[in-house]
């Protein structure tokens, strides 16, 4: 059974220095998927919109390449003996896991994952974690994630307000009109996830196998 310590053995991992994440191409392949440039949007006015928005993105980050890859590096990261003898894990494939938790219900271990992700300063990670919260109802965290989202640090590129807006509009018209990189994940999938979640023995949803990733590569290549 694993314990809360295992929990916090596995959250003190250190995060690979290069996360190789462009959020500027995100954009642009979001916005050439949906075949529209992004135009303005407003802040998330509602929690059901913040739902939408999160459940579109989500559907996104597990559908891109290379998804199944990350979070393969991410199983097969050994753990730590000790707290102190630490092994590096795939800070991206940390925020697929958990969008992949998400859109299976596991919303606690999504948001888990995601706070993994985002202390390492993934911002994809921050901004799903400002949507979750915004969703909630939860306004003081979202705005935590919203600063963690834009801010910049050093050796960092925040996302400013101008991309935050066309991030949000191009994940509506993608919720709206349909994409072929936003399929939902299939029972199939579901299943492998549900799995995991029973073996685990635990309320957070334990890392993922080659089982999952397995299947999530077969999911991504249909």
């Amino acid at each position: 059974m694993i314990t809360i310590d295992d929990l916090l053995e596995d959250a003190a991992l250190p995060i690979t220095p290069d996360t190789s994440f462009d959020v500027g191409a995100m954009l642009r392949r979001l916005a050439a998927d949906a075949h529209r440039r992004p135009d303005n949007g407003g802040e998330v006015g509602s929690a059901a919109q913040a739902g939408h928005r999160l459940s579109t993105v989500c559907r996104w980050m597990i559908n891109a390449p290379g998804a199944a890859q990350h979070i393969g590096e991410l199983a097969d990261a050994p753990l730590p003996e000790t707290p102190e003898k630490t092994e590096v894990f795939d800070v991206e494939g940390a925020c697929v896991f958990a969008c992949l938790l998400l859109l299976t219900g596991h919303p606690e271990s999504a948001q888990f994952w995601w706070q993994l992700s985002a202390g390492a300063g993934h911002r994809i990670a921050a901004y799903c974690l400002h949507l979750h919260h915004l969703a909630l109802g939860e306004t003081r965290e979202a705005a935590h994630w919203k600063h963690e989202v834009t801010n910049t640090r050093t050796g960092m590129h925040g996302i400013d307000d101008v991309l935050l807006e066309c991030l949000g509009t191009v994940a509506s018209y993608v919720r709206k009109n349909g994409s072929s990189s936003s399929m939902a994940p299939t029972g199939q999938l579901e299943m492998e996830v549900d799995r995991l979640a029973v073996e685990g023995g635990c309320p957070i949803v334990r890392r993922p196998d080659q089982r999952l990733v397995d299947q999530l590569r077969d999911f991504t290549n249909r």
